[in-house]
């Protein structure tokens, strides 16, 4: 079913967002934090793709057990820099053929560190080409966009960004799920910018709960997601007087104050960055709704 139906038919709701394990060997325990997170029923859940299609054949795997064995609503995260036609085809025809609707269009990266990389084609440089392109050869697919509350790092400005957006969402995007941030002033402005320009399409707040300081320093510093001082201090401290378990804590916490906050002032729902991890996951979500 396309998630832009269930949107419809949920006023708010709690969404996941999985990555794929490199190893076939991790499966197993991928699948049982999958089962464990059922009991959060959420509206649909996310399986990233990665950069130049790394993990292609992983994720298409994986969202058909998902959708099979789980009876999640799947969503496959689909880049489009470098690929080819008949490579973004293949794996929608794929998608089709298992009933997945969903796909999250994204620009994604080439692959890093591997200098014999050439792309492809030059025909799929932005995620709205790939929007557009899935619209005309499989127009029955929903189709998800990204949005960058703190701005894409390789945006000109905010307001092209803003625009940009608006565009994914004219060639066929049906909604918006948003990069991870820490302060939520940045998406209520995002909101507003948003349906300044025009934007109707709901648009999905993404949470992430910090688990591991080191990680999130970096992973902050790629999607330029910026951490409040005052939280970073909290981390901080935690790191000294209690280690990683403190640290935990203390991010799981502000995650769900942070997906409480938002719920409270009327944002549809709540997409969650699972890393993989049952227990933080329903500390945070259970009882959210």
């Amino acid at each position: 079913m396309r998630i832009a139906d269930l949107l419809e038919q949920k006023k708010q709701f709690v969404s996941l967002e999985f990555f794929p394990p490199k190893e076939k060997k991790d499966w197993p325990a991928f699948f049982q934090v999958a089962g464990e997170l059922r009991r959060l029923n959420p509206l649909f859940v996310s399986v990233t793709y990665g950069a130049g299609g790394g993990t292609q054949a992983n994720t298409l795997d994986i969202v058909i057990r998902l959708k099979k064995e789980f009876g999640y609503e799947p969503m496959a995260h689909l880049t489009c820099i470098g690929a080819s036609e008949k490579k973004i085809s293949d794996f929608l025809d794929s998608l089709m053929a298992e009933k997945i609707d969903n796909i999250l269009a994204l620009g994604g990266d080439e692959p890093k560190n591997d200098e014999n990389y050439k792309p492809e084609s030059d025909k799929f440089a932005h995620a709205s080409d790939l929007v557009d392109f899935v619209k005309r050869v499989s127009p029955d697919m929903g189709i998800g966009v990204a949005g960058y509350p703190e701005t894409h790092p390789r945006a000109e400005s905010p307001e092209k960004d803003i625009h940009w957006l608006n565009y994914k969402l004219d060639l066929g995007g049906d909604f918006v799920t948003t990069q991870l941030f820490f302060d939520n002033d940045f998406y209520w402005d995002f909101v507003a910018r948003a349906k300044a320009v025009g934007v109707e399409e709901p648009i999905i707040p993404g949470v992430m709960p910090i688990l591991n300081l080191t990680s999130v320093k970096r992973i902050a510093s790629l999607c330029g997601a910026k951490i409040p001082e005052s939280f970073l201090a909290d981390l901080e401290s935690a790191q000294r007087s209690g280690g990683k378990d403190a640290v935990e804590a203390v991010g799981i916490e502000y995650a769900k104050r942070q997906a409480e906050n938002l719920l409270s002032k009327g944002a549809p729902g709540v997409h969650l960055y699972t890393l993989n991890k049952s227990e933080a996951c329903i500390k945070i979500a259970d009882g959210l709704i």
